[in-house]
C-alpha cells in the first residue's frame, strides 16, 4: 500500500497556530495540554500515537458522546495545518538538544531511585508519570524545573479521598471527569469513585517527588539526566514512526 503523505508535509505551521488559536485552545489550551473543558492531546501518548489520518477524522467529524465536536466548516487544507501544528505541540517536529550525557545521566536516574516510581520505554515503576516522551513535550528548562523544583505544580503530589460513608483512599488521580475520578492507591490499586459519593478531597502539600535532588545532583548530573530523558523520548517517537510505516507498508 503506498504511504500517505503526512500531514505536516502539506500545511504551514502558521495556519495551524492561528487556526488551533481561533478553532482548540479555548477548550485544549495554547500549548495542548488541556483546561477544564478537554483532555491534553499533547502529552498524553494515546493521542501521540494516532495517525495524521486518524486526527484529521477525529477534527472533521468529532467524536460522538463526548465535547468533541465536528468542524464541518473547515477546508481540508485547514484541517492538514491544525494537525501539522498538533504535532509540533507533541514535539515531532522538535530536533532535540542535549545539554549533557545521555548514558550518563541513565545510570544517575537509576542511581537516585528515579526509576522507583518512573517509567522509561516499558522499563521501571508505576507510582508516578510514564517519563517515556516527557522529554518530548517539555522544555529543557521546564525537564530541569521538575527535577529540582517538584513541589512548584500539583502535577506528582498525593491526594487523599474521603468518601461520605467513611472510607478514605490515598493515591495518584489517574483520571478525572466531572462526575468521577479514578485513583491509584500507594499499593498500585486502582479504584474507581463517583464524586457524588464523596466528602473531601485534599492534596498533599508535597510532592511525591523528593525535593533535595538540586543539592543531591550537581548541575551537571541534572544536565545527563535531563540529556537522558529527551533522548528516550526522541528513541521512542523514532520507534513509533518505524513501527506505524511498517503497518501502512501491508
Amino acid at each position: 500500500m503506498a504511504q500517505r503523505t503526512p500531514a505536516a508535509a502539506t500545511a504551514t505551521s502558521n495556519d495551524g497556530a492561528r487556526l488551533f488559536a481561533t478553532t482548540c485552545a479555548s477548550c485544549h489550551g495554547l500549548d495542548g495540554r488541556g483546561g477544564e473543558r478537554a483532555p491534553d492531546i499533547a502529552q498524553r501518548q494515546e493521542v501521540q500515537r494516532l495517525s495524521d489520518a486518524q486526527l484529521m477524522a477525529i477534527v472533521q467529524d468529532g467524536v460522538p458522546g463526548t465535547g468533541m465536536p465536528a468542524f464541518h466548516s473547515l477546508r481540508f487544507s485547514q484541517i492538514q495545518a491544525l494537525v501539522a501544528y498538533l504535532r509540533t505541540l507533541q514535539g515531532r517536529n522538535k530536533t532535540p538538544t542535549l545539554p549533557g550525557d545521555p548514558e550518563r545521566g541513565k545510570q544517575a536516574f537509576l542511581k537516585t531511585g528515579c526509576s522507583e516510581c518512573h517509567m522509561v520505554a516499558g522499563s521501571g515503576g508505576f507510582l508516578a508519570s510514564d517519563l517515556s516522551s516527557y522529554g518530548r513535550t517539555h522544555s529543557e528548562d521546564e525537564v530541569r524545573n521538575a527535577i529540582i523544583r517538584p513541589n512548584q505544580g500539583m502535577e506528582g503530589r498525593t491526594v487523599t479521598v474521603k468518601t461520605r460513608d467513611g472510607h478514605s483512599y490515598a493515591g495518584r488521580i489517574r483520571n478525572e471527569d466531572n462526575f468521577s475520578l479514578q485513583l491509584q492507591g500507594l499499593d498500585g490499586t486502582f479504584y474507581f469513585l463517583a464524586k457524588s459519593n464523596l466528602g473531601e478531597i485534599s492534596y498533599s502539600p508535597q510532592s511525591l517527588m523528593p525535593s533535595d535532588y538540586g543539592t543531591r545532583l550537581s548541575s551537571k548530573e541534572v544536565n545527563d539526566v535531563i540529556s537522558y530523558l529527551i533522548k528516550s523520548a526522541s528513541d521512542s517517537r523514532s520507534d513509533e514512526s518505524s513501527t506505524h510505516r511498517e503497518r501502512e507498508d501491508y
